[in-house]
Formats: structure tokens, C-alpha cells, sequence
């Protein structure tokens, strides 16, 4: 009875053991990759194959499957003191976008790749940033980036890695240059505003010259007009003076001559422009020594009026 039982107990130990072997063969064999990722078969350590996305059978205590992420992966760095050009130590800090392209390469060409990777970055943000000064490596972060992925390309592109981008997160100087660096900025925005006031007080200068200019040349050519003008019109009045006299004399004397004076019309005629000139007080009439005509226009003249009656 005893011996019985031993038997039966041992069996059920084979057939645990068995059924345990068995889960664990088939936990083995039958593997599901994720997709963003690629399944590496090594079998007896050496590689096989890389599978697809999707259910991978493989055989059982031989074969062993590697799951590799092939997305690309941000790996933040630490923050690490760097000394530039111009020996000033800033501490940097960058992200970097890493994406493995060859998970073979990945796995066989390079031991824990992520580390390696964190280790080259670190030299060559020191590489970059030690040819620049604080002002350039403060000013061109996109300059450090394109440098710094150029320095790691050359050497992960063996691994089956591609660095995707590098993005500076932070570069930060020592307290005592910031304050430097602030005082120098204010010094520059007072500059350029003293600048920027004396070129405004110059252009106002000249905008008020040569609008002054501008006015005399107006004022000299707007007189210079009037000027002409003025004679113009002095030219046309005095023509017309003169026609006007003109055509004045030629009806006198057209009247005078169809009226066929005599000397007695005559003498009147001399008598009264005499008379116009006595009417002034500053007139002084001097009478000519042939003074004969004169007199026998005036005995006419009285011998006229004594014939007019009633006079």
C-alpha cells in the first residue's frame, strides 16, 4: 500500500514537472512583437533572423527572440559644465531623438548602445561648444545642434543608430556673467537710443532747412511773378495812355480841322489855355517878345465880343 502510494506520488511529480516544462516550452516558442518593434532570433547566441511585427514562433531552448524598439526615443542628458572659447564655464543641458534603423547593428556592433550614446553626446557638446565664445554659443543654438549631430552621425551610422535631432534645452552662465552680460545689454539699448535720437534731431535739422530752402525759392519765385506782373500791367496802362492820347490829339485835331478855324477861334482857344494855367498858383506865364499876334488875337477877340449883343 505504502509502495502504492509512493508511486502514484511520483507520478503526478513527472507529470507536474512535465506539464511546467511544457508551459514554458511554449511560452517560449510562441513570442508576439509589438508593432513599433522588431523581434532579433539569436539561437545558440548567434543571430538568425529579425522578424516583423506580429506572432513569431521559435524553437524551443535553442532559439532565444530580442525585442528591439524601433520608434524614435528621446533620451534626455544631464546637465554637465562645458568651458567655451573664451574660457567662461556654462552648463549645457540637451535632449537627445535617437531612432535605431538596424537592430542587428544595434545589438551586435555596440554593448548598451544607450549608453554609448549618452557618452558621445557629452564629448561632442564639449567639442562644439569649446570652438565657440559665450556670445556665440548663447546666440546660435541651431548652429550647436547641426554640429553636434554631425560629430555623432559620423560614429553611430556604424551602430544602426540615427540620431534624429538634438535639441538644446539650456545653457546657462555663471551668475556673475549674466550680470555682465545684463549691464552690457543696458549700456548697448542706451547707445543705440542715444544714436537713434541723435540721427532723429539730424534728419529733423535737415527736414527744417530744406523746407526753409524750399520756402525762400517759393517766396523769391512768387515776388519775381508779382514782379512781372506788376510791369506787365504798368506796360499795358501806359500803352493804353498813350492810345488813349493818342486817339485823343487825332479827334482834336480832326474836329479842328473840319471846323476851318479862324484867327478869332484861335485867339480864344489861346486865351483859354492861358486861363487853365492862371488857375494854378505855383503857374508863372511868361510872355514871348512877339508878343504882336498875341495882342491882335486879343483885339479880335474883344471886337467879337463887342458885336455879340447883350454883352
Amino acid at each position: 500500500m505504502i509502495a502504492v502510494s509512493s508511486i502514484a506520488v511520483g507520478s503526478l511529480i513527472l507529470g507536474g514537472l512535465f506539464v511546467l516544462v511544457l508551459i514554458v516550452m511554449l511560452r517560449n516558442m510562441v513570442n508576439i512583437v509589438q508593432q513599433g518593434e522588431v523581434g532579433v532570433v539569436k539561437r545558440l547566441g548567434e543571430y538568425r533572423k529579425t522578424h516583423e511585427p506580429g506572432l513569431v514562433i521559435i524553437g524551443p531552448f535553442i532559439d532565444s527572440l530580442q525585442r528591439v524598439d524601433m520608434r524614435e526615443i528621446p533620451v534626455p542628458g544631464d546637465r554637465q559644465e562645458v568651458i567655451t572659447k573664451d574660457n567662461v564655464v556654462v552648463t549645457v543641458n540637451a535632449t537627445i531623438f535617437t531612432q535605431i534603423v538596424d537592430a542587428k547593428q544595434a545589438l551586435f556592433s555596440v554593448a548598451k548602445f544607450n549608453v554609448a550614446i549618452d557618452a558621445l553626446a557629452r564629448t561632442a557638446l564639449r567639442s562644439v561648444i569649446g570652438t565657440l565664445s559665450l556670445d556665440e554659443a548663447l546666440s546660435e543654438r541651431e548652429r550647436i545642434n547641426t554640429d553636434v549631430q554631425s560629430q555623432m552621425e559620423a560614429v553611430t551610422d556604424k551602430w544602426g543608430i540615427r540620431i534624429a535631432r538634438i535639441e538644446i534645452v539650456e545653457i546657462s552662465p555663471p551668475p556673475k556673467i549674466l550680470e555682465a552680460l545684463a549691464l552690457q545689454k543696458q549700456a548697448d539699448q542706451e547707445k543705440r537710443a542715444k544714436i537713434l535720437q541723435s540721427e532723429g534731431a539730424q534728419q529733423s535739422a535737415i527736414n527744417i532747412a530744406d523746407g526753409a530752402a524750399k520756402a525762400a525759392i517759393r517766396a523769391a519765385e512768387g515776388e519775381r511773378e508779382a514782379a512781372i506782373l506788376r510791369a506787365e500791367g504798368n506796360r499795358q496802362a501806359f500803352m493804353l495812355e498813350a492810345e488813349g492820347r493818342a486817339q485823343a490829339i487825332t479827334s482834336v485835331y480832326q474836329a479842328i480841322r473840319e471846323a476851318n478855324p479862324d484867327p478869332s477861334l484861335i485867339a480864344i482857344l489861346q486865351l483859354e489855355t492861358l486861363s487853365k494855367f492862371a488857375e494854378s498858383d505855383n503857374t508863372k506865364i511868361v510872355v514871348p517878345y512877339e508878343s504882336a499876334g498875341l495882342l491882335g488875337a486879343a483885339q479880335a477877340l474883344r471886337s467879337v465880343l463887342d458885336s455879340v449883343p447883350g454883352v
